[in-house]
């Protein structure tokens, strides 16, 4: 009797019972955004497939074993209009239920991408009913006049059919996961822009462009002037911050403008399938884009998508959209995710070109921006190999996550991302100078120095306490030293025996300032257990610290090192 008095009790103020979890949610942790799920902070250790990659059933049963070796936690995976509704108002969900079932006995979690009226700009993945029917489905146009095969997305019956789609696919996902949490985020479209030129010139975009500029969009801009992404401030303060006009009134006259009103109306288009899927089955929802790189104009990139210089057109029209992401394929990877980090933009990178890099390029971002996740595009062309750079990072990233989440947000941890040009960074705490340099500024290895392209090192540095530092990664050198330490000292090339490279008569005296030295007490490699527990594996001392000068890990092999420091005079 007791027992059911007090299940009537819970019941009625909603107290979940037994463990009962609520959906994956984001929440605040100090400067970072978290991804929640099964109530505990989750780094997407991820990969994302190849377009058609699960398009058939045998396909995901054959890749998804194989994702699992990798190390991976979380798979990327289209969710593709035209065979969810092959016919008008028929839906089928054979492909969803076998990803869900498939990532529940791979222990893998499910991050679906909406390919719905736009993949990678064009509507190529709408279904063929709706192609065929251009006059209820009509299409952007080039300022020539010429029909694109890129639905319009100023067209109600566009949407209508879209949102429709999409719709049921997230009432079949909240029907089939609302338990399990399998599915934790939502890409809405893809890649969504304009291309050959940066804006729709049919009938309805022409009237809207030559009206005034939405009061919705000028009291956001006007509200958070102080924050706004500086091309936007640039622009708009060009024509001295008018608040009343047309859009080449508001912004002038240039292909920019034309982007600025594209992505105004994109973003109010995604804002309405935001709604939808958060009346359904509330997930985290965000939105990617293809970058404006290799000095391409708007309209030679996808113009108007959700990039980092279009962040407050996006933001104030789709405000159910949780964030932006970035698909990066070109060089200068820091310089990019440095973009989309911002203090209204937590970062998460849905795609990136597969390579040996990407297992350092992930350590960098978790450390230096809070990262939610990382993933490479094309995962299923990736090794399974346990020497493989990817295995390997993804392996220690998941030993580390327990203690990555508990500091992310705190300002106590830094990436680092070394290749033969960007070979050093200097890192100060308190009176603390780290030196990080890429492992083959030592001259040992043979690769260093005989013309070989350097590999690209990285890792990160989580400071535990004053003396006390986690070190992970690959390719990495770290000398540690008191501030101005060797101001009055001049130092001298070691050689692997700790003794001077080459001989010589200078026998000028060197004074030393009298300051306190930071030396290396103990090096342990070590593992991290589920509950974020340090099991030490083996002490490095001697050769593995150059006699205590300084901490590395090699570039073929990934780390986790924890290192306590002592101070001296």
């Amino acid at each position: 009797m007791k027992k059911n008095i007090l299940l009537i009790i819970l019941s009625v103020f909603c107290i979940p019972l037994f463990g009962q979890r609520g959906l994956p949610y984001l929440k605040q942790q100090g400067g970072a955004s978290q991804l929640i799920v099964d109530g505990k902070a989750f780094l997407v250790l991820g990969g994302e497939l190849g377009n058609s990659s699960a398009s058939a059933e045998k396909d995901i049963e054959r890749i998804f074993p194989k994702l699992q070796s990798m190390g991976l936690n979380t798979v990327l995976v289209p969710a593709y209009w035209d065979l969810i509704e092959p016919e008008e108002g028929v839906f089928s969900f054979s492909l969803i239920d076998k990803t869900i079932n498939q990532a529940r006995k791979n222990e893998l979690k499910v991050v679906f991408l909406w390919f719905g009226a736009w993949k990678n700009s064009m509507s190529c993945y709408a279904p063929l009913w709706f192609k065929k029917d251009y006059e209820k489905y009509p299409r952007a146009y080039t300022k020539e006049g010429k029909p694109l095969e890129i639905a319009s997305s100023f067209s109600k019956n566009v949407f209508q059919a879209d949102n429709k789609a999409f719709a049921e696919f997230m009432k079949h996902i909240s029907s089939v996961d609302k338990e399990d949490n399998t599915v934790i985020m939502i890409q809405i479209e893809n890649e969504i822009g304009m291309l050959e030129d940066a804006r729709d010139y049919s009938e309805v975009a022409n009237t809207l462009f030559n009206a005034q500029v939405p009061e919705a969009l000028i009291n956001y801009l006007t509200k958070h002037k102080k924050e706004l992404y500086p091309q936007m401030i640039e622009k708009w303060g060009k024509q001295e911050f008018k608040t009343k006009g047309t859009w080449q009134e508001i912004f002038g006259e240039d292909l920019y403008t034309d982007e600025i009103f594209m992505a105004w109306n994109y973003a109010l288009y995604i804002e309405q399938l935001a709604q939808t899927a958060r009346s359904i089955h509330n997930l985290p929802l965000y939105v990617n884009a293809a970058m404006n790189s290799r000095n391409r104009q708007p309209g030679e990139y996808p113009s108007a998508g959700p990039l980092a210089h279009l962040i407050d057109v996006w933001n104030c029209g789709a405000p159910s959209i949780d964030f932006l992401a970035p698909d990066l394929y070109d060089k200068g990877f820091s310089d990019w995710v440095k973009q989309y980090h911002l203090q209204n933009n937590p970062l998460f990178i849905p795609e990136v070109r597969l390579g040996n890099n990407n297992g350092v390029q992930a350590f960098y971002v978790f450390g230096e921006h809070d990262a939610i996740g990382y993933s490479p595009f094309s995962i299923e062309n990736g090794s399974v190999e346990s020497s493989s750079p990817l295995v390997q990072a993804y392996s220690k990233l998941k030993e580390l996550m327990p203690v990555l989440t508990d500091y992310q947000g705190t300002g106590k941890m830094n990436g680092l991302l070394f290749d033969q040009e960007n070979k050093e960074r200097i890192l100060f705490f308190d009176d603390l100078k780290l030196t990080c340099k890429h492992f083959f500024t030592l001259p040992w290895d043979p690769r260093a120095t005989d013309g070989s392209v350097w590999p690209e090192g990285g890792g990160l540095i989580i400071r535990l306490n004053k003396d006390e530092y986690l070190i992970a990664g690959s390719g990495l050198v770290i000398e540690f030293d008191k501030k101005g330490e060797k101001s009055n000292i001049q130092a001298k090339e070691l050689g692997e025996d700790g003794f001077i490279s080459q001989g010589g008569n200078d026998n000028k005296q060197q004074l030393w300032n009298g300051g306190l030295r930071a030396g290396i007490g103990t090096v342990d490699e070590i593992r991290i257990d589920d509950t974020g527990k340090f099991i030490p594996l083996r002490r490095l001392n001697g050769d593995q610290t150059h006699q205590g000068r300084h901490v590395r890990i090699g570039v073929d092999d990934f780390s986790i090192l924890h290192v306590r420091l002592y101070e001296y005079k």
